[in-house]
């Protein structure tokens, strides 16, 4: 046979060099570790909404409405809170803490509002500072201050949106209130959707809770660097209970797989090698960490774990037959260096699946399991025998103490009578057992189709309480205190009312044309259901309403406006270059905030009813930007998010047929070469159709959507799954041929495989399931389902596989 040859050279490395092997792979983990320090973390959304159409508009928004080579403004909100922020103590608290922020240097307060800031200046106008309204304020009596409320909310329309929905103009009372600060920031920074894990305002907002905390009650910071800071916590948290509890785990399930320290100590070694070599090579090739990567240790140790233990399994059972070190592992070797290597072809396609997702962190995870899949087939397929073999032969030399080296599975063992239930089956009634299973596999492959897709920010952040447990574990393992949904919900809560959703249409073309903003406005009539409407005209505010409001406070450009509005609608519809020129010179600001200085980019920012999907604004929006006859595209929060949840679906839908359709491919190749059988493929392969099927189903029946994190989990399946039925598939093909009774043939496999499989599952699936202890929910969803995924595919290669083995050894 074709491989023959290789396997042959592994083994003389193997078995006659293993010094030379040893000290080699030690060299190489070395010259890996340099790569460890180079690792930088990545975290948020942001990296999701890469090259999205929707993004770049934004980002274009972003760059073109605004000063040019201007310092960038970033906002802070101070959120206060209790039984009433309009008394006069909690009015000087807020402005005490506006007057502190704006005193302390490197915080880069531009300038300050609140609603005890209008209050102030309803009771006296010239106090335009927040020191000056401190003291006005001071001086002021209850009966004064309540009065001047009632008057800001009558007259102020921004003084009732900085209050929450209880406020009570009778009474004078709220129980919250929203103050916001304006900083600049270093020009050239862009703006898009989401949140990055490196946002500028990080360290100002984090100083700003400090200085805010000195004035007293309840007011605390909130803003996208509160957001990027605890991005990046969750991940430290996460993997700081993650990875203690998968050692620990695996650490245990190994003692009962392994019942021998030193081989013990050399499979935990070549697990921390696996993992050494695959970040390192991320830190070299500058690949940053983000909350998918979390996932990949886990999945390196799955494969590693089973690698080592059918290895160390494989071996002992040769032993126990009465060869020597050198014959054993040369049998060993010839079996499992081919039986590795199908495994890490499959599971390699089923990450590399991954490579045909348009966004790049799904991609990045790909590309790094995939490398890291190589990585452990190197190690355990290489280095771990090697060292098997020179332990051994120093403990046939030296008194090192050695304890139990009987397989798992033995024959005539409790675990070995248990295994054999799927030959039993596949004995007495094949046909219609696979017939009902391959039935209720369809049945939950289509119950999977309604599983929903999903991408919002919640997915990277911490729920708001996490569980209780948790909180019992010594430092550093006890969680951080959380802040962001905390008050995401509160703004929700208190503030929803006051909070209009928005979606925005950013539109290129030649602007001074006559007809170009009647245009815009025909775009926004009559509109679609989830825009906020009044006299079937869309809510909006842009170059239109700019012009209009100009238009009222100003004699001049009114007069301007009336000259060239044809219609008399308040839109001018000719001489729009002659108009935009005074527009700029009479409110250059207002201006300057929906049109560019080459009058060629406008944006058009409409309110959308909050009680809408996701997925009906971006229809929506989508549609009313296709009625402006220029270039217009929707974007806007709503807009990328959807767009990147859309391509999440299709991520998982492609990368899941690119990984079956590949897989099987692969494993008719490589059966055809290696036992002159290539339909061995095909029954190699229906057990992970049915673990997919299942996982799929389950998903929904658990209410899991397809995420940034579970969207590559049916390609995962694949990837790992195929790892138990070829382990399988392989050995019976070997007892086929020696024995010739497919029966015994299959008795004998599923007794010498089957108990390193089960070893290899129970670790596999305790060390994976740990995930669930990750501070935010979706990486807890992955672990969950990549574990189930493990308990279907190993009980789909011991139970369904056998019956598929014994129809195949009917046919062929």
């Amino acid at each position: 046979m074709g491989i023959d040859r290789p396997v042959e050279f592994a083994n003389d490395l193997i078995v006659e060099h293993p010094g030379r092997v040893i000290a080699g792979f030690l060299v190489v983990t070395v010259l890996f570790a340099g790569g460890l320090g180079n690792i930088e973390t990545e975290a948020g959304t942001q990296q999701f909404a890469e090259d999205i159409p929707a993004q770049e508009a934004l980002q274009d928004i972003s760059r073109e409405f605004g000063p040019t080579f201007a310092p960038g403004i970033g906002s802070t909100q101070l959120i206060q809170s209790s039984d009433n922020v309009l008394t006069r103590k909690g009015l000087l608290r807020m402005l005490r803490a506006q007057h502190r922020l704006q005193s302390t240097d490197g915080l880069r307060v531009s300038s300050t509002s609140s609603a005890a800031s209008i209050v102030a200046q309803t009771i006296d106008p010239t106090a335009t500072t927040p020191e000056e309204q401190v003291r006005v304020i001071e001086r002021s009596t209850p009966t004064t201050i309540a009065e001047a409320v009632r008057t800001a909310a009558d007259e102020n329309p921004r003084f009732t949106g900085l209050l929450s929905i209880d406020f009570n103009r009778k009474s004078a009372t709220a129980s919250a209130t929203i103050g916001v600060v304006q900083h600049q920031i270093p020009a050239g920074l862009s703006t898009g959707a989401g949140t990055s894990g490196s946002s500028p305002l990080t360290s100002i907002q984090q100083r700003s809770q400090h200085v805010v905390d000195t004035v007293g009650g309840d007011i605390r910071v909130f803003g996208t660097g509160i957001f990027a800071a605890e991005f990046s916590t969750v991940i430290f948290d996460s993997m700081i209970l993650v990875i203690p509890a998968a050692v620990i785990f695996i650490v245990l399930f190994l003692v009962v797989a392994y019942r021998d320290l030193v081989d013990l100590l050399l499979g935990m070694f070549a697990l921390g090698m696996a993992i050494v070599w695959t970040f390192g090579f991320m830190g070299l090739a500058g690949i940053p960490f983000n909350q998918m990567l979390i996932a990949v240790p886990p999945l390196l140790l799955a494969v590693g774990i089973d690698f080592g233990i059918h290895a160390v399994n494989r071996y002992r059972e040769e032993r126990a037959r009465g060869y020597d070190i050198e014959p054993s592992m040369r049998t060993t070797g010839g079996q499992l260096v081919v039986a590795f290597f199908i495994v890490t072809g499959t599971t390699v396609i089923g990450f590399a699946s991954n490579f045909s997702s348009a966004l790049a962190p799904i991609r990045d995870f790909g590309l790094v399991a995939s490398i890291g899949i190589l990585f452990t087939f190197l190690i355990f397929g290489v280095f771990l025998p090697s060292s098997k073999v020179g332990i051994d032969r120093l403990r046939s030399r030296y008194p090192i103490p050695t304890f139990s080296q009987t397989p798992l599975g033995s024959e005539g063992s409790l675990l070995g009578r248990v295994l054999t239930g799927g030959v039993t089956i596949a004995r007495y009634a094949p046909v219609a057992f696979l017939v009902v299973i391959l039935v209720t596999a369809g049945l939950s492959a289509y119950y999977a189709t309604g599983v929903d897709t999903s991408f919002t920010q919640e997915d990277f952040l911490p729920p708001e309480q996490s569980a209780d447990i948790l909180y019992e574990l010594p430092e550093p393992f006890r969680p951080g205190e959380y802040t962001v949904v905390r008050d995401l919900n509160f703004l929700e809560e208190k503030f929803a009312s006051a909070q209009d959703d928005t979606v925005t249409v950013y539109v290129q073309g030649p602007l001074r044309r006559d007809q170009s903003l009647e245009m815009i406005s025909r775009a926004g009539s009559n509109p679609p259901a989830s825009f906020v409407s009044e006299n079937r005209q869309a809510e909006a505010t842009g170059i239109i309403s700019t012009i209009r409001s100009t238009a009222d406070r100003n004699a001049d450009f009114r007069r301007m406006v009336e000259r060239n509005d044809r219609n008399d609608n308040g839109i001018p519809d000719k001489n729009l270059g002659a108009v935009y020129d005074e527009l700029f010179d009479t409110a250059p600001a207002d201006a300057r905030e929906y049109l560019t200085e080459d009058r060629r980019s406008t944006q058009i920012v409409y309110s959308v009813k909050s009680e809408a999907s996701q997925s009906e604004i971006t229809a929506d929006a989508r549609d009313v930007a296709d009625r402006v006859r220029y270039d217009a595209t929707a974007t806007g929060n709503t807009v990328v998010f959807q767009a990147i949840s859309d391509l999440i679906f299709q991520s998982a839908l492609v990368s899941l047929l690119l990984a079956l359709g590949g897989t099987v491919v692969f494993l008719l190749l490589i059966y055809r070469i290696l036992e002159g059988w290539a339909t061995l493929g095909i029954a190699n392969a229906v057990p992970i159709l049915v673990t997919v099927a299942f996982i799929a189903g389950s998903m929904r029946a658990a209410g899991i959507s397809f995420n940034a994190f579970t969207a590559t989990i049916l390609a995962i399946t694949i990837g790992l799954g195929i790892d138990y039925s070829v382990h399988v598939t392989h050995r019976f093909a070997d007892e086929f041929v020696e024995r010739g009774d497919p029966v015994e043939a299959l008795a004998r496999t599923v007794q010498g495989t089957g108990g390193a499989l089960t070893g290899s599952m129970l670790t596999t699936v305790f060390g994976i399931g740990v995930l669930v202890l990750a501070v935010f929910p979706a990486i807890g969803q992955f672990g969950l389902l990549t574990a189930l995924s493990v308990v279907y595919s190993y009980l789909s290669s011991l139970v369904v596989l056998p019956s598929v083995l014994l129809l195949w050894s009917k046919v062929v």
